[in-house]
């Protein structure tokens, strides 16, 4: 069971018919036939049911397949890695920043990462915390800073920051006249909030009014820091976000929440599961490493 008997017989399980996958192995069909053969007699098992124009996997054939995808993985990333340390680290790290501190974090982090990697560059992408799980999922990168809180049976994370949460409100607001930088999370009581979109932040600021015993008064969700300004500066109602969220605007007052202090952690994350390359490793350690030292 080497290496290019575990190709062979991906390739078979993913095409299902042993002329097409001879034909996309460039080989002929006897000897694939033959490989497969040897195959289920060192395992001693039956890998594929044969039918007249398709193979099925059996259960021995599925579990296989999925192991043998690992292996694959783990070879050609072994490969890579052992490549590039060859060439030195270089490549593109490509991350994703949710909106709030994210960019001012990150920023300390890529900074003295290009200092010591001079071939390396960053391609960043904004977006809300759902957005960017989303294009993990899809590829499109592969680490990102979201707000927590996070699906830990998906992602891997740690923390790498947290910030107030903050009341933005009209200068007309009664409670934008009141002494002090700070509003307790009591006095919104009954009060029109609007909120972020997330789910999971919704569950959490749920959670938060719960325990001080209120029923919040959500009149709108969102995640544009641009439509939030606008709306409470209007005197629509009164936003709940992260410190960094205001936008300077004449219209708008921001009060720390306190009673007690509410904040919003930031999370490194990274798909589980998914192999990454030698150059992602090299950053998360760093970014590791950076957070450890600034304790």
């Amino acid at each position: 069971m080497d290496v290019r008997t575990l190709y062979y017989f991906i390739t078979i399980a993913e095409e299902l018919n042993i002329t097409k996958a001879a034909e996309k192995l460039c080989m002929s069909q006897p000897p694939l036939s033959s490989q497969m053969k040897s195959l289920e007699e060192e395992l001693d098992t039956i890998l594929f049911v044969r039918g007249k124009r398709h193979l099925q996997l059996t259960e021995s054939g599925k579990l296989l397949y999925r192991h043998a995808k690992e292996i694959l993985s783990l070879v050609n990333k072994t490969a890579e890695e052992i490549r590039a340390m060859g060439k030195g680290i270089s490549g593109k790290i490509s991350i994703g920043l949710v909106e709030g501190s994210a960019p001012n974090i990150a920023a300390e982090w890529i900074e003295t990462f290009i200092a010591n990697y001079k071939n390396v560059e960053f391609s960043i992408i904004d977006g809300n915390s759902d957005e960017l799980i989303q294009k993990l999922r899809s590829g499109l990168i592969n680490l990102a800073v979201i707000t927590s809180p996070c699906d830990n049976t998906l992602l891997n994370s740690f923390k790498v920051g947290q910030e107030k949460m903050t009341a933005f409100m009209s200068k007309n607001s009664p409670l934008a006249s009141l002494p002090g930088t700070t509003i307790d999370l009591a006095m919104l009581k009954d009060l029109p909030l609007i909120i972020p979109s997330r789910e999971s932040m919704n569950r959490m600021i749920y959670k938060w009014f719960k325990e001080a015993h209120i029923e919040p008064k959500i009149i709108c969700k969102m995640d544009n820091y641009l439509d939030v300004a606008a709306l409470s500066g209007r005197n629509i109602g009164i936003s709940l976000f992260p410190k960094t969220s205001y936008i300077l605007n004449p219209h708008i007052v921001a009060k720390e929440v306190v009673n007690p202090e509410r904040y919003v952690e930031y999370l490194f994350v990274w798909l589980k599961n998914k192999p990454l390359s030698l150059l992602d490793e090299a950053f998360i350690d760093h970014v590791k490493s950076f957070i450890e030292g600034n304790k």
